[in-house]
């Protein structure tokens, strides 16, 4: 897990813990903006060891060891992004989960998607727009882009995601409001999905690196 890895199909780069024995699924982990690919190793730890772990960099670089998906102001009025920008990540993202699954014998993995923050909305904007790519993803103390709706999957294709939402009740950087407002817009896509507020701020707590835990091997009808 030392090596970097370079994608050259999507231009990501990711650090990769293979499974204990036959790899039961592939789960892309993305970390959250001024962050790297390490950031979430430590919830990987609490993941059954049958799941292929893949940690993806952010490809816009802030600084050393600092890497996003896209740029963000935030406001009086809410987050301001760069679209574009998280419209390239999404799309490179995408790119990166075809890549591997190449490389699957005799069968492609499922692939699925969970990320903190602005990892978690790209987890969110990756599955809800490619469906047949990554249909389970985990939203982590983030949100779903507004802007994500032109690039929408059909409904019929959206009835094979499944989603987790864990959010923070006193989180100071990305409200909880966040978390119902994609919490309602599941529904109203018909998006199978599991909400849970914690007492707790803008973070990764004990008790959700746990709940995702169980949440992803009840997906994937791991023992």
């Amino acid at each position: 897990m030392d090596i970097l890895h370079n994608d050259l199909p999507s231009g990501l780069s990711f650090r990769l813990r293979p499974a204990t024995g036959q790899a039961a699924a592939r789960l892309f982990l993305l970390h959250g903006v001024g962050g790297n690919e390490t950031n979430l190793m430590p919830l990987g730890q609490a993941l059954d060891p049958r799941f292929e772990l893949v940690f993806v960099r952010g490809p816009l670089a802030l600084g050393p060891a600092q890497h996003a998906w896209f740029h963000v102001r935030f406001t009086a009025q809410g987050p301001v992004i760069n679209a574009e920008q998280a419209n390239e990540s999404r799309t490179r993202l995408r790119e990166l989960v075809r890549s591997l699954a190449c490389d699957d014998a005799p069968m492609a993995l499922p692939a699925v998607m969970a990320g903190f923050s602005q990892g978690g909305i790209l987890s969110a904007s990756v599955a809800l727009s490619a469906p047949e790519d990554v249909s389970r993803f985990a939203i982590l103390s983030g949100r779903i882009l507004p802007e994500i709706e032109p690039h929408l999957a059909s409904p019929d294709r959206l009835a094979q995601v499944s989603a987790f939402i864990a959010h923070g009740q006193h989180d100071d950087k990305l409200p909880v409001s966040f978390a119902s407002h994609a919490d309602n817009w599941l529904t109203r896509l018909g998006v199978v999905h599991d909400t849970r507020l914690y007492p707790v701020g803008h973070t990764l707590s004990a008790d959700i690196a746990s709940d995702f835990s169980r949440w992803i091997k009840q997906q994937i009808n791991l023992d």
